[in-house]
């Protein structure tokens, strides 16, 4: 095992029921803001979300981050993952350049081809359609390697000769440009192929809790496989920077009752096969136990210990205090005999 960057990754669920801590979208950012406050405090390295379209969760993620790099120092602050069918490249370069500015540079982006959605070709209300001859994913690919072109700062457009404020010489580019930002720039990869189709274009690894394929081994036995792939296309591509590569993981700790009545029942989770967009796919198990039987369950994790970074999926309705709660006994009885901290 390696020292790892440990973050929080939060889906921002919010559900107007009693039984939820976290009844609004006011009530989701709010508590995303005071949770990424908390972790920068307990030591914690990341604050990360995950976007979704037209359903009850986070989805515009640029002012969530902005006002969360505002009010921390430290912590990475990101996304895992931005769906890049959604996304105008331009104006995503422009969030994304603020956002990071104001962080002072801490800003680390995860993006992807999207996840199946609540809604059918979503996109399309959002006036993004594949061109003639392409799919969504072609799309998705298009949109991302303009926003990477974008992120480079080069200046790409004809300056108007009579401008209402005085430009520098030559093209312009758009603004705020934030230097660095294109090297902090993640590509979700659901597949071994995928992966190595990040590497190519210089991008980050992050990979999740489900993959969209299955060659039997389990998940965190083909994960590894993932991101060893990635690491050779990396250097045959010639890149001269180290990568990052991530991971996302469920882990609680049971330490008390609170903690038993709501992850008791997870110590016997297994790896699940299912169906995504009409292909077979594996998701990890959860890992729920007391800390010394975490310990002995997470060493045995393959792509945990390939990994630079982990992420922890956190029960964000369960509220602040107890998030918070996961979060510092993973790392004050869990991390250390790992090797992690």
């Amino acid at each position: 095992m390696v020292i790892k960057n440990i973050g929080f990754l939060s889906f921002g669920h919010w559900a107007p029921s009693l039984r939820s801590g976290t009844r609004s979208a006011s009530d989701a950012l709010l508590q995303s803001i005071d949770l990424a406050i908390a972790a920068e405090e307990l030591g914690a390295d990341g604050a990360y979300f995950r976007v979704h379209h037209f359903a009850s969760q986070l989805s515009s993620p640029f002012p969530l981050l902005a006002a969360i790099g505002a009010r921390t120092s430290r912590i990475d602050i990101g996304t895992a993952v931005i769906d890049m069918r959604y996304e105008n490249p331009l104006y995503m370069a422009e969030d994304a350049g603020s956002a990071d500015l104001i962080s002072g540079g801490r800003l680390q982006l995860g993006i992807s081809r999207g996840s199946p959605e609540q809604v059918v070709e979503g996109y399309r209300y959002f006036g993004h359609v594949p061109a003639v001859g392409t799919d969504q994913a072609d799309m998705a690919r298009e949109h991302t390697r303009v926003f990477l072109e974008i992120l480079k700062g080069e200046g790409f457009a004809q300056p108007n000769p009579r401008p209402m404020f005085a430009n520098p010489p030559g093209l312009l580019r758009v603004e705020p440009h934030s230097n660095g930002l294109r090297e902090r720039i993640w590509w979700g990869a659901g597949t071994r192929r995928t992966a190595e189709w990040a590497a190519e274009q210089g991008m980050n690894l992050m990979s999740s809790t489900l993959l969209s394929e299955d060659t039997g081994v389990p998940f965190h036995q083909l994960q590894a496989e993932q991101i060893e792939l990635f690491r050779t296309a990396w250097t045959s591509s010639g890149h001269t920077r180290q990568p990052r590569v991530s991971v996302s993981r469920s882990i609680f700790p049971i330490v008390g009752d609170l903690d038993r009545s709501y992850f008791g029942r997870e110590g016997g989770s297994q790896d699940q096969i299912g169906q995504i967009d009409g292909g077979v796919a594996r998701f990890g198990k959860t890992y729920a136990a007391p800390p010394e039987q975490l310990i002995e369950q997470l060493a045995k994790d393959e792509a945990i210990a390939n990994a630079d970074t982990l992420l922890l999926t956190i029960p964000n309705q369960l509220g602040v205090d107890y998030c918070s709660h996961v979060l510092e006994t993973i790392l004050s009885d869990v991390a250390p005999a790992l090797g992690w901290r």
